[in-house]
C-alpha cells in the first residue's frame, strides 16, 4: 500500500498516524474540513481535500485521490462508518478508530471475540452525548462487520484512553500538572483503580499494522502492554518530570482519600479524571500476533511529560481544584 487517505488527520491520534504513515514510505492524502493548523502543510508527501466527511459529495471527491487504504480517525456515528465503507468499498484496507467503550460487559481482560459489545438504539445512534459514545461505537463497528461480508476489506481498532504529546482532552495533563506543582497530591480510592491506557504513537503503529496484516470483519484491541494502577501512573509520572525537568525532584507522596474523606470538600471518587470503577482492562493479544508491539512505559510518559511542559495545558478543568484537595488533605491529617 502506497498511498493513505486519513480522514481526519491533523489532531492527535490522526497527526501522529500521518507521522507513522510518512516514515513507513506512505504517500498521505489528509481529507478534513481544515478547521484546526495543519502540521503538515509544508510536507511534499501530504496532500489535502478540504471537505465534510459527512457531505457524501464532498467523501466521493476524497476518493478520486483513489488511496489504497482509508485510515477514519473521526467517524463519530454509525453512519459515518457506512458511508464510507460504501464509498471505499474497493480499497486495500478501510480502518475504523472505535473505542474500548464500545464494549457492553465489565468483562477482565475485554476480548474481542468473546466480550459482547453495547446495544445501540435508533436515537443514540444520532445522539451526540457522552453517554452514547460507547453504544454508537460499537455500531459502527457492526458497520465494519456488515462492510466486510460485502467484500469490503474493512477494520476496526479499539483503544482505550489515549495520552501523549498533541492531546487536546488534557486529561493527563491535570495528573502531570499536579505532581508537577505539589509535594502531596490526593488520589481517589486505594490507589488500585485500573483504567488501561494506549501511548498515542501505539495507536497510529496499531492502525498501520491492522491496515497491512489485518483480516477483514476484524476488531484489534490496542493498548499499553503493560498497565499501572492509579498510584503507579502518578509515580510514573513523578519518575518522568524528575528525568526531563532539572527543577523537578521526585518523591511525591500519595495520598488515597476513600469516599467519606472525599465528602469533606463535597468531593466523589468520579470527580477526578481517569478513576473508573469497575476497572476497564482490554486484552492485546489479537493485534499483537500482527507483530504490533507498544512504547515502554517509561518512554511513552517522559514524552507525554516532556509534551506538557512545552504546552498550555494545565488540566485543572478536569478535576478538583487545589482548595479542596487542601480541604481533603486537612482531615485525612486529623485521622
Amino acid at each position: 500500500m502506497d498511498h493513505a487517505l486519513v480522514i481526519g488527520g491533523t489532531r492527535f491520534i490522526g497527526r501522529h498516524l500521518v507521522e507513522e504513515l510518512l516514515d513507513h514510505d506512505y504517500e498521505v492524502t489528509l481529507f478534513n474540513r481544515g478547521n484546526h493548523e495543519n502540521p503538515f502543510a509544508d510536507v511534499d508527501a501530504v496532500d489535502h481535500v478540504r471537505g465534510d466527511r459527512t457531505d457524501d459529495s464532498d467523501l466521493l471527491d476524497a476518493a478520486a485521490v483513489e488511496p489504497d487504504a482509508v485510515f477514519d480517525c473521526v467517524a463519530y456515528f454509525p453512519r459515518d462508518v457506512r458511508q464510507a465503507t460504501n464509498v471505499f468499498d474497493d480499497v486495500d484496507a478501510y480502518v475504523y478508530i472505535s473505542s474500548g467503550a464500545a464494549y457492553g460487559r465489565e468483562d477482565l481482560p475485554k476480548r474481542e471475540d468473546f466480550t459482547p459489545l453495547c446495544e445501540c438504539t435508533e436515537e443514540q445512534a444520532t445522539a451526540d452525548e457522552s453517554e452514547t459514545y460507547g453504544p454508537r461505537k460499537a455500531e459502527g463497528d457492526r458497520a465494519v462487520f456488515a462492510a466486510a461480508e460485502d467484500g469490503v476489506r474493512a477494520m476496526s481498532v479499539r483503544p482505550p484512553i489515549v495520552y501523549g504529546p498533541h492531546d487536546y482532552t488534557a486529561r493527563l495533563d491535570y495528573w502531570i500538572d499536579r505532581v508537577r506543582r505539589f509535594d502531596r497530591v490526593v488520589v481517589p480510592g486505594d490507589g488500585t483503580n485500573i483504567w488501561h491506557r494506549v501511548y498515542v504513537e501505539d495507536v497510529a503503529s496499531g492502525m498501520r499494522t491492522v491496515a497491512e496484516a489485518g483480516e477483514p470483519g476484524e476488531a484489534y484491541n490496542v493498548g499499553d502492554e503493560r498497565m499501572v494502577t492509579m498510584r503507579g501512573m502518578v509515580e510514573l509520572i513523578d519518575e518522568s518530570l524528575a528525568a526531563v525537568d532539572p527543577d523537578h525532584e521526585s518523591g511525591v507522596e500519595i495520598v488515597t482519600a476513600g469516599p467519606r474523606e472525599l465528602a469533606a470538600a463535597d468531593l466523589a471518587l468520579e470527580d477526578f479524571v481517569l478513576y473508573r470503577d469497575p476497572p476497564h482492562v482490554l486484552s492485546t493479544a489479537k493485534v499483537r500476533e500482527l507483530g504490533w508491539k507498544s512504547t515502554p512505559l517509561a518512554d511513552a510518559m517522559e514524552r507525554a511529560v516532556t509534551d506538557h511542559l512545552e504546552s498550555d495545558r494545565t488540566g485543572r478543568e478536569h478535576g478538583p481544584d487545589r482548595a479542596e484537595e487542601e480541604r481533603v488533605l486537612g482531615v485525612l491529617d486529623t485521622i
